[in-house]
């Protein structure tokens, strides 16, 4: 017990002596370190202070280079603006000395013109008193010839005027007649160039249509279901629409039948939308015909609508609209009257641009004429008469009427416009291939015009375009030379005039070209 006690009596004096020897190194060793870092903090203290004498010194460098610059430059600018100064003063100088020469020259004219006007009025001076003298000796001179003639100056002065007179009446009748000859050959030459450029200007597709309308069946068994029950089904489909539908041997085919186009459009898309359906019968027909009409109608209206959006019109009444929208419907030797229509509007209204007068007016009544087609099956009397009267009766104003009367000149024109129609009606009706009237013709003018061509040697292909206004051909090369083709266009333009009645002007266009090709291997 006494050594372990010993033992730990001992134990506790060594840990407490090596505590405060390391508490003695430890305080030793932050002293040391206290001092280094005081060092280093003065040490750094000192190279601030170096560092900051020497940013000093180098800025009072720079701070008089930059001063000396200035000094510099401004000693420039002070030198060129002393030049500047020297040669302003140096044009003034000179600007003085021309002022005083200018002014020198202002005194001399002056002086000049001192003595001229001192001249001038005494040789007006001079003048009066010759002009009194020879004022005298013309009194004079009068007397003796009167005394000669035995006729008084009035006298003689009425006779030279009415020999004058005749003369000149004489000179303007023959002028007269020379300048009407010249204007109407010019309105003449000027008529013919402005249809030909509304017609070149104006191009457009013509529609044809027919009178009758023919559907299609799928078979015909089709037939029977059509005709129904003892007839009840195409009774009612004829009640209905009011169009004939005619049956007979034609194999998968029936056709509609009436006056009125518009009600045979109905009955045509009645009838194929029932064969589509299949379901036919009176209630069907009745219902599927009245919903037709409904779209029809709103068919019309956008086409009299569109047809009016397209001319730039505005201000035409709607029940005008829908007869313009019912000449969709409506045609005239096969040809479509609202296509015709509208092709008359733009043949007008260019031709009235190139003579600057009313564009919209002759639009206006170029749409309008011949309106009065929409309901002609329904109305006595001609289009004309008609289409004027409906005009009448929705506000159209006198010009528009009369475009619409007169346009096949059974009335006189009133207004340049409607002449303007009324020629825009003949070249849309005589275009060739609108009409099928015309369409054989018009195939054989073709086909003789190519072979009168074709006739000539060293003619290769030849082509008729432009409805027959131009023919081009094509020679070959190395059997017609340059000089060759100007004989070829020439002696078939006499060919055509000679041999072939034609509208206008026929253009004769020959083509030579050569072509080398070789290949570099």
């Amino acid at each position: 017990m006494d050594i372990d006690a010993v033992i730990i009596v001992i134990g506790i004096s060594l840990g407490i002596l090596s505590g405060i020897v390391v508490s003695v190194i430890y305080r030793a060793s932050l002293k040391n370190k206290k001092a280094a870092l005081e060092q280093e903090r003065l040490k750094m203290i000192e190279d601030s202070k170096r560092e900051a004498e020497t940013i000093k010194k180098e800025a009072l460098v720079a701070a008089k280079d930059q001063a000396y610059q200035a000094k510099i430059d401004a000693e420039k600018e002070i030198r060129e603006r002393m030049r500047d100064l020297t040669q302003l003063e140096k044009r003034t100088r000179q600007k003085e000395e021309q002022i005083d020469r200018k002014l020198d020259q202002f005194e001399r004219r002056e002086q000049d013109l001192s003595r001229k006007e001192r001249e001038s009025t005494n040789r007006e001076k001079g003048l009066t008193e010759k002009e009194s003298q020879y004022s005298q000796l013309i009194k004079d001179q009068m007397q003796i010839l009167e005394r000669i003639s035995g006729i008084s100056s009035d006298e003689a002065k009425k006779e030279i005027f009415r020999r004058i007179e005749e003369e000149t009446k004489f000179e303007a009748a023959k002028f007269g007649k020379q300048i009407e000859d010249e204007a109407r050959e010019l309105a003449e030459k000027k008529a013919k160039e402005i249809i030909s450029v509304a017609i070149q200007r104006y191009s457009s597709d013509y529609v044809a249509d027919a009178t009758v309308s023919a559907v299609s069946l799928p078979g015909d068994e089709m037939k029977g279901r059509i005709i129904g029950r003892e007839g009840r089904n195409i009774r009612a489909f004829e009640a209905a629409t009011g169009v004939d539908l005619m049956i007979d041997d034609t194999p998968e085919l029936v056709t509609l039948s009436a006056h009125d186009p518009v009600r045979r459009e109905i009955a045509r898309i009645s009838l194929e939308r029932l064969i589509t359906d299949g379901r036919i019968h009176p209630a069907r027909i009745e219902e599927l015909v009245e919903k037709v009409k409904k779209e029809v109608d709103s068919t019309i209206r956008e086409e009299g609508e569109k047809a009016v959006f397209d001319l730039g019109l505005s201000g035409v009444h709607p029940e005008v609209i829908k007869l313009i929208g019912r000449l969709r419907y409506r045609t005239s030797y096969g040809q479509n009257i609202l296509q015709h229509s509208k092709e008359v509007a733009y043949l007008a209204g260019m031709m009235a641009g190139e003579l600057n007068v009313d564009v919209k007016l002759a639009k206006r009544a170029g749409l309008l004429h011949d309106i009065g087609k929409a309901v002609d099956h329904e109305v006595e009397g001609s289009h004309q008469e008609i289409g004027g009267n409906l005009a009448k009766k929705y506000g159209e104003n006198e010009y528009v009427i009369n475009g619409i009367i007169a346009h096949h000149g059974e009335v006189e024109f009133n207004c340049v416009e409607s002449a303007l129609v009324a020629a825009g009606d003949a070249l849309s009706a005589a275009r060739p291939g609108v009409r099928r009237e015309s369409i054989e013709n018009y195939l054989k003018r073709l086909e003789k015009l190519e072979e009168l061509a074709m006739s000539f040697t060293g003619v290769e292909k030849c082509y008729a375009i432009q409805a027959g206004r131009e023919i081009r051909i094509i020679v070959k090369p190395e059997q017609v030379q340059d000089e060759a083709c100007a004989l070829i266009s020439k002696d078939l333009a006499r060919k055509i005039e000679s041999e072939m009645t034609y509208p206008g002007q026929v253009k004769v266009t020959v083509i030579r070209e050569s072509r080398h090709t070789e290949y570099a291997k």
